[in-house]
């Protein structure tokens, strides 16, 4: 299929809490992907990543990454965004030992900052971080994401101007955080299109082919996300998402980000497959 589903980290149902088990358990599953999980930081040796990278390979599963939450490339300390530099940089060299095609990560806070100001400040930190990692052979796809609150760099545009101003970048388009920083708007088939229609628009192929998605169902108001909620108990439409996803062509992988984790992963595959 076009589109491979999976769960942001290990499937609640795996029987261990390891990232072994959870590969395992999403191919248990008949799910396709997973996302590695290094939010907290990246515990992870080269060793242990080699030997993940061939269980997925073994069980067909693709791999993906979520770098540290505590990246901010518009820190007021200059030492806190060389930190984030080096997060950045550490999640890619393990994602690439691991096979992972793409790490994902929010990229910065706005603090008092005109959101130009960081947008630019953003992409040059970026810059850094792709020179080095291609100096190094490191192909992996950094992708910042679309963000929750209107307190972080994250807008639509935001994440796309990054990826065309910097080579080896691609958003990830979180769709719930769209839907709850908009406070409630971006749930409509005509509103999803219009989000896949500004992404393949200015990123073209490189982007419609390689596709990343995070969905959840979202809590939020006026000041954005509040939590993330099971589909059901939510009011995304993520119908109409998955219809948009069939009406665009596009490819890649689809991360479930829901407190249920698997289910959710499975109802929108099902949804998605349906529709086929």
């Amino acid at each position: 299929m076009p589109l491979l589903f999976g769960t942001a980290g290990v499937p609640l149902s795996a029987k261990e809490r390891s990232t072994e088990a959870g590969v395992k358990r999403v191919r248990e599953l008949q799910l396709d992907a997973m996302e590695v999980e290094f939010v907290q930081g990246v515990r992870m040796g080269e060793e242990k990543a080699q030997k993940i990278a061939q269980i997925a390979v073994e069980e067909k599963v693709a791999l993906s990454c979520h770098g540290p939450y505590w990246i901010n490339f518009n820190s007021q300390e200059p030492e806190k965004v060389a930190a984030s530099r080096e997060r950045l940089l550490h999640s890619a060299r393990i994602s690439k030992i691991l096979g992972v095609k793409s790490v994902v990560f929010h990229p910065a806070f706005y603090h008092q900052d005109d959101p130009q100001v960081v947008l630019v400040r953003t992409a040059g930190e970026l810059m850094k971080v792709r020179e080095i990692l291609d100096a190094e052979g490191n192909d992996v796809i950094l992708r910042p994401e679309t963000t929750g609150k209107p307190s972080q760099l994250g807008t639509l545009q935001e994440v796309l101007t990054l990826a065309q101003a910097v080579p080896g970048v691609l958003p990830c388009i979180d769709i719930s955080h769209l839907h709850a920083r908009s406070n409630g708007r971006i749930n409509t088939y005509d509103e999803f299109c219009q989000v896949l229609e500004a992404a393949a628009e200015s990123l073209g192929d490189r982007w419609v082919k390689h596709v990343h998605f995070h969905v959840s169902g979202i809590d939020y108001g006026v000041k954005g996300e509040k939590k993330h909620l099971i589909l059901k108990e939510s009011d995304l439409r993520y119908p109409e998402l998955m219809k948009a996803f069939h009406t665009f062509g596009v490819e890649g992988l689809v991360i479930c980000e829901s407190p249920n984790l698997e289910e959710d992963a499975l109802l929108l595959q099902t949804t998605y497959r349906t529709m086929a």
